[in-house]
């Protein structure tokens, strides 16, 4: 596995090459990226000059966020399908190979047995457009009880029913989005994750730390801290629990951004590098690398 920047993720506003600058000065090994932004860049300079900065920079792809609304209608989102293919052939010529997207926890029009077939069959056919790019679908739930209130059906918002959805898809290629503060949100464990998942069907992983109590609503996304900030969630055993299971994907530091007000876009991405930097080194984990140095970290007696 790999220390991946999202800028989006930070709050941060950066083009392609101020991204990859920032990567590389604060030690991350991958970077996530904008499908859409990049199509319209090859489009009016050319795939060799769009991709010439990446190519130098040999930084890993880490993720880009899956361009499609699973709640449009039915013709827009066969128009996105259709749009998908060819941005998904694009996305493959430069080495990017995972795509992530959540699902929505409520909504007004369906309940649930109905929604599940409508996921259902979205993500069976998303799958399909993605699968000849040999590129994989990473699918996220969202906790928080506040992106469900006043709705009018509630819907999946636990990693249970998540993965209950997930192994009704039929894609081999539609996995899940693993984020590890949202397991930690509904009462879940590390122990669970990894009893129920290999290593394959774990498509990208988001670290975040939790609010120490008395310090605001511990389950409100807008506490959400960066990886070992206070010790509440145990990024360090999320991470030696990965590599035991043998993941090789991006992990992504993913606190609230407003974590980050009146601070500089380089001091956010180097104080995200040295959190993540910290948990990782305290897993035990090689510095450029998921591989655990051995008889070291968090997870090496277990």
């Amino acid at each position: 596995m790999f220390k991946n920047l999202d800028p989006q993720a930070l709050g941060l506003s950066a083009s392609q090459s101020e991204t990859i600058e920032l990567a590389l000065s604060f030690g991350f090994r991958g970077i996530s990226f904008n499908l859409v932004d990049f199509a319209g860049e090859v489009q009016s300079y050319g795939l060799p000059k769009a991709r010439r900065l990446l190519d130098s920079a040999k930084l890993k792809l880490g993720m880009f966020p899956l361009p499609l609304d699973f709640e449009a209608d039915d013709e827009q989102f066969r128009a996105e399908l259709g749009r998908l293919a060819e941005l998904s052939k694009l996305a493959a010529s430069v080495g990017a190979t995972q795509a992530v997207t959540a699902i929505a926890p409520a909504n007004d029009e369906r309940p649930y047995h109905q929604n599940f077939e409508f996921y259902r069959q979205r993500l069976a056919e998303v799958g399909h457009a993605l699968a000849p790019h040999s590129i994989r679908l990473g699918v996220g739930f969202e906790s928080s009880e506040a992106a469900r209130r006043d709705k009018h059906f509630e819907f999946i918002h636990d990693l249970d029913a998540l993965l209950v959805l997930l192994s009704t898809v039929g894609q081999s290629n539609v996995g899940l989005s693993l984020d590890v503060w949202h397991i930690w949100a509904t009462g879940g464990s590390l122990e669970t994750v990894s009893q129920k998942l290999k290593a394959e069907q774990i498509v990208a992983v988001a670290l975040a730390d939790a609010a120490l109590p008395g310090d605001g609503d511990p389950h409100d996304a807008a506490t959400r801290l960066l990886p070992g900030e206070t010790g509440v969630i145990d990024s360090s055993a999320a991470l030696s629990m990965l590599a035991d299971l043998g993941y090789d994907g991006p992990v992504t530091p993913l606190p609230d951004r407003g974590r980050f007000a009146g601070m500089r876009r380089d001091a956010i991405a180097k104080l995200a590098g040295e959190k993540l930097d910290a948990v990782w080194q305290a897993a035990g984990l090689k510095k450029g690398s998921g591989v655990r140095v051995h008889g070291s970290g968090a997870g090496a007696n277990r």
